[in-house]
């Protein structure tokens, strides 16, 4: 269509579906210059991302984001507090809580008593860097890790902190850290998507909380960018076989002719979301061939396998999905992120976390190791992080043998290695209860502002205009950890 056909075709119809759509500025400057709106609707450009190229010397390519989904307890994991031992029992000092707020599961408890963990700790790595029994595989990979343990967030329960913790909001609807990677640099493989998903169930509590779409969704960005999720069970992603009595060469026919249609549409309208489907369905088609060779575990050698624990044979376990994401990093998926549940420890912590542990240490463990041997460590960078941590005071049956933790935003302990991290380091403190910190604070801000920066983006730069504004990952906050970089 030449343009003074598409200019005589911007009808007041057309303009109101464009502002409906939230781009009535795009739809007016095309009414006042169509030769800007024809511009637009030319279609994608052919950079991978929106940026073209990075504002940084990237020091890494993709990444891994492990999430533990329901807060894992610091105390038992990752934050040795050995003075806790003599005060199990003793009311928590007013001076240490100083009024913060609690949930309302533990805003009623008369007392609050000190709960010390019951599991030993032992340093590890070259820099002695203080991990749980719980955690024998991680420990072994202690000179790669950066355990950071001075994390802390704004949102006290569990939605909105995971909003909060992938999107920078705690309101709904933004888009998340890997729409936003996707948006910024694209995909190294063009039959695979940019951002790809997985969620397994914990041995802990696994229906407890809930995970939404939304947690890796594109919100205001273009749709290409939302994460796809693949799933444990059935076809890995939905509809990527065809329908019963359609071969191969009938598909691609039924595509062309859709294609056809949606160009027409796309050429009269000039609506982005339509270019978007019309690369989706080939994606799809292209995923046809590409999926099944990617979760066909088999031809992975034995020693690889059994590194990985005796779960990864069982498909949507995170042992499983840890290995997978290895075999996407390497195919050049951008940003894969693993969610698993169970961590919602409020009474019978001991056992709970045991369960959680044994699901997730070996594999993530694994997944370093295996990464390295490739030589994809150092440009994969992989975190290991819940939405916040555990109180210090035990909430629910307290007894020797038993004891709960209520949530905690206060802080709490991730770990990050590979791509831009120094590992063998320990980095930011809290106080003897593991309360409050006490130096080197990273907000979660902070946090999505240091993944940006080891893939070579400026956060502060990499925005999209919507309802009048622009957006960006860390809305108006944000350091980078230097401390924590190479």
């Amino acid at each position: 269509m030449d343009r003074e056909t598409f200019a005589a075709n911007l009808t007041r119809r057309t303009f109101l579906r464009r502002s409906a759509g939230g781009i009535g500025a795009c739809a007016l400057a095309g009414l006042l210059n169509p030769e800007m709106l024809f511009a637009a609707a030319a279609g994608p450009t052919t950079v991978p991302g929106v940026l073209g190229t990075t504002h940084f010397p990237p020091k890494a390519k993709r990444v891994i984001y492990l999430c533990q989904s329901g807060a894992p307890s610091q105390i038992e994991l990752f934050d040795y507090k050995p003075n806790l031992d003599k005060l199990r029992g003793s009311d928590l000092p007013g001076s240490v809580r100083m009024g913060q707020r609690l949930t309302g599961m533990s805003s009623g408890q008369a007392h609050f008593p000190v709960a010390n963990s019951m599991f030993k700790f032992a340093q590890h790595g070259k820099n002695g860097t203080w991990i749980s029994e719980l955690l024998p595989h991680t420990a072994s990979v202690a000179d790669e890790l950066c355990v950071i343990r001075s994390l802390h967030t704004e949102a006290i329960n569990h939605d909105p902190a995971m909003t909060f913790f992938h999107t920078g909001s705690q309101q709904a609807g933004r888009p998340s850290v890997g729409a936003w990677t996707s948006y910024g640099l694209g995909s190294e493989n063009a039959d695979l998507p940019a951002y790809v998903v997985m969620v397994s169930r914990g041995s802990g509590r696994p229906f407890d909380q809930p995970l939404y779409d939304r947690l890796w969704g594109s919100g205001f960005l273009p749709t290409k960018h939302q994460g796809v999720k693949f799933r444990g069970v059935g076809d890995p992603v939905l509809f990527l076989g065809n329908p019963p009595g359609v071969d191969d060469p009938t598909r691609r026919r039924e595509l062309d002719d859709l294609k056809k249609l949606n160009q027409e549409n796309l050429d009269a309208m000039g609506d982005p979301e339509i270019g978007t489907r019309i690369a989706q369905y080939e994606l799809a088609y292209r995923m046809q061939t590409a999926v099944p060779e990617l979760t066909d575990l088999s031809k992975e050698p034995a020693n690889i396998l059994e590194m990985y624990g005796p779960d990864v044979q069982r498909r949507g376990s995170y042992a499983a999905n840890c290995l997978l994401a290895r075999r996407l990093s390497e195919r050049g998926v951008r940003f894969v992120q693993l969610f698993h549940t169970g961590w919602d420890q409020h009474d019978d912590l001991p056992n709970g976390i045991r369960g959680q542990c044994k699901d997730t240490d070996q594999p993530s463990a694994a997944l370093i190791k295996d990464l390295k041997q490739r030589n994809l460590l150092d440009e994969t960078l992989v975190i290991w992080a819940g939405e916040f941590g555990r109180t210090t005071y035990g909430q629910g049956k307290f007894t020797n043998e038993t004891y709960g933790r209520d949530h905690h935003p206060r802080c709490f302990s991730i770990w990050m290695a590979g791509g831009g991290i120094r590992g063998g380091q320990t980095y930011g403190e809290t106080d003897d209860f593991s309360y409050n910190v006490v130096k080197d604070g990273v907000h979660v801000h902070d946090l999505n502002a240091t993944i940006l920066r080891c893939l070579g983006i400026d956060h502060t730069k990499l925005t999209f205009r919507f309802q009048g504004r622009h957006y960006r990952l860390t809305d108006v906050h944000g350091e980078v950890v230097k401390g924590i970089l190479v």
